[in-house]
This record gives C-alpha cells, structure tokens and sequence, in this order.
C-alpha cells in the first residue's frame, strides 16, 4: 500500500480528505440520515451447527462444502476504479465521513453490488476505525495520510487504552444490518478487522511507514510494552468481530497486511500467537463463522499460518503460484484468491484463461475466487463486470474434466 492508500485492503482505493479534524469535530451538517428503513433485528452467535444448505454461495466454499462453481469478490472492490463512487466522494470529500455514515457506508458498500452481483458484499470501512472506541484518536491527513498523534511507545502510553465501547461504532453495526437485508442470501456479507501486529504499527509508528523501524525496534528494547499493546489490541478486536457477527456479518476476514514485513521467526512470536487468541475468541462465541486470513507477501509464511487456528480459509498473495499453495496447505483448508490484479488491464481472452488457471489449480472444493491484492487504480470497470461474468459462468466439473484430458499433453 502506498501512503496514499487507505490502511485497509478491502475498503476503497485510496481516499481523499479536504479537511484532517475527527470525524466527531465535523458539524452536523455534513452528515446524512440513513433513509433506508431498517428492522432491528439481531444475528445471534449460534452454538449449533449451522444449516449449510441456506448459506450463500460463498460460506458454502470457505466451509469446504460441495459447490458448483466458485464464489467471487475482489477486495477493494468498492472504490475509486468505479466512477460512481469517484461522484459520491466529491460530494464528500472526507474518507472518514465516508466510512463512518452509515447511510453512505451502505451507499458505498452496494455499489459494486448494484453493479457486478459478486457473491461477497464487503462493508465500506477501515482496519483504523475502532481506534477511537478504545482510546486511541487519529486523523487521516490529505499528504501523510493517517496520523496518529499520540504513538503508544511506553508504559505511560499504554494508560491511554480502555476497553472497547461498541456503542461508538454503532454506524457499523447498523451498516452490517442494513447490508444483509440489501443482499438477502444473494450475497453473503463479509466484515473485517485487521490483525493485532498490523494495527500496532499505526500505532507505535504513529502513522504509516516503509520500514517499521520503530516497533521492530521495541520487539527488543520495550517488549513487555509492545507485548501488553498487542494483547489489549488482540481483547478489542476480538471483541470488533463478535459485534461483526452479531451485527450481521456471515464471515470475518483478518488482514494482517503488514505481517509480512516481519522475518518468519518474528512474525511466530509477535503476530501469530495474537491472531490464534482471535480466533480462538471467535470458534467459542460464534462457531461456524467462516474467518479469511490475509497476509501481504505471505508466500514464506503459509505453513505457519496453519497454525493460527483459521481451519476455513486462506487468502494467497498472488506471487504464490495457487496449485504450490494448494499443495503446501493441503486439500483440507479453503483458499482464496489469487489472480493478480495486473490482469485486469489485460486483454479480457487473457483475463478469462487466466481465471479458468486459477480455479483449475485450485482444485474442485474449497476455493473462492478473487484477487491476490486489491483492485488497483485505474482498473477499467468493464474489465471487472468481466471477471465476474466468467465466474458466473464457471462450470467446476467440465473446467476440471478439460484439465485431466490436458494434463496428460502438457506432461509429454
């Protein structure tokens, strides 16, 4: 991501910001009323197994279960690439406006919905939002993009923190809400977190960075305090997804987009073992709730990954080669991904072979088909009304008949 990038992968490409004061400083004024009547209805975390046969597409795939053709989305794929959304963002200029009202929120969420049907409906946010909930404010500036003015990088930092109050994030949980009314089980509707370590370099760097310098630094010089950050990230956010779930959300993915910047050993102490107490939260509170795990440049890190408790689903950079990643995870976990995005400015006959290898490799359960990143800027919008047409098309069991009677060719 680059620093003019939103911090989290999914929601939209880049943002743009007129002013750097809190949302909670803007006058009343700039806000919209949600006009869509919604019921407030409640999704309980069930403690049975779920009914598969009435889950969308989606949660099928991640589950494992049986599937005609696999379900798509694209992370980021509500965003600047669309010109629908570059209209609404001139209107409001303020990304934090944008992703903390809920009648925008939904806005935003469906437009890619309203325009491509994918299978997965993500909400509009950001892995930042719930930092003010539990007492940590930021900004988001037009150059440096997000700032955290306050880094947390001592004991005495640390007094700052509280428990997280859901009640401020109310415009997501309505969202989710009105998001699964919207779609119905057209869709499922996905939320998001990010993961404990990825978060915790906005906040010890005080922002975004390119080397990280300064939390690495404290794996050595101020452990315990970085131990005790993390921790406190890893009980609120946990806490973040539940409220997800009950608020509507059928899966959960977790982005550890800045886990890859650690060595492998690095990454099995500081950001492992925070993900797995995540996890572990949510098999025990909302059990059968499909969780995806992404972490950028995960290729050196997928069998340790199998270790964080995320048995559902995998989501592969695209710099791993999807029938190695199949291989190295084994049959028995479900994959996501991994197209490069790249291809989405291709000619559209390279961009369907490409899909078809994609979901071949990937073998005939267990796969959901998307990016291997976000959609980049610029991508063309009839190039992604395309991908989702393919993957509408899809056929597993003749795809996969054609590639038996190939392998054979190819191995001569």
């Amino acid at each position: 991501m680059s620093l003019s990038s939103p911090t989290s992968m999914c929601c939209c490409l880049g943002w743009s910001s007129s002013t750097s004061v809190q949302l909670g400083f803007l006058p009343a004024r700039f806000f919209r009323v949600s006009s869509r009547p919604t019921k407030r209805f409640h999704f309980k975390c069930s403690s049975s197994v779920p009914d598969s046969g009435s889950d969308p597409l989606l949660v099928k795939a991640a589950r494992g279960d049986p599937v005609t053709r696999p379900p798509a989305w694209m992370m980021r794929q509500a965003g600047r690439y669309m010109a629908v959304y570059r209209k609404l963002a001139e209107k409001y200029p303020s990304f934090r406006q944008r992703s903390e009202t809920t009648d925008l929120i939904v806005e935003i969420s469906l437009q890619p919905w309203e325009a491509f049907h994918p299978d997965g409906v993500i909400i509009f946010s950001d892995i930042l939002t719930p930092l003010p909930a539990f007492g940590v404010p930021f900004d988001i500036e037009e150059v440096r993009g997000p700032v955290i003015h306050s880094p947390i990088r001592s004991e005495a930092g640390l007094k700052v923190l509280h428990p997280i109050d859901l009640k401020k994030l109310h415009f997501v949980g309505e969202s989710l809400r009105i998001l699964r009314q919207e779609v119905g089980g057209q869709a499922a509707v996905l939320g998001f977190v990010g993961a404990p370590w990825t978060i915790g370099t906005y906040i010890v760097e005080g922002g975004t960075t390119r080397t990280y310098t300064i939390i690495k630094s404290m794996c050595h010089t101020a452990p315990n305090v970085l131990r005790a950050l993390l921790s406190h990230l890893t009980q609120a956010i946990s806490e973040y997804i539940v409220f997800q779930v009950e608020s509507g959300a059928h899966c959960i993915q977790i982005f550890d987009s800045w886990g890859g910047q650690l060595p492998p050993d690095m990454w099995e102490c500081w950001s492992k073992p925070y993900i797995e107490e995540m996890v572990s939260v949510v098999r025990k509170r909302c059990p059968g709730t499909p969780i995806v795990l992404y972490i950028n440049g995960n290729g050196g890190l997928l069998e340790r990954m199998k270790g964080t408790g995320v048995e559902c689903d995998w989501n592969l950079n695209w710099t791993v080669d999807m029938a190695d990643g199949r291989k190295r995870l084994g049959s028995g976990i479900s994959i996501q991904g991994n197209v490069d995005p790249a291809y989405l400015f291709s000619p559209l006959p390279a961009l369907t072979n490409e899909i078809q290898r994609v979901v071949r490799c990937a073998g005939p359960r267990g796969h959901i088909l998307n990016l291997g990143h976000g959609v980049l800027v610029g991508t063309p919008e009839e190039a992604v009304a395309h991908f989702f047409e393919v993957a509408r098309n899809l056929n597993l069991s003749t795809l996969l008949e054609d590639n038996a009677v190939e392998e054979p060719k190819l191995a001569v």
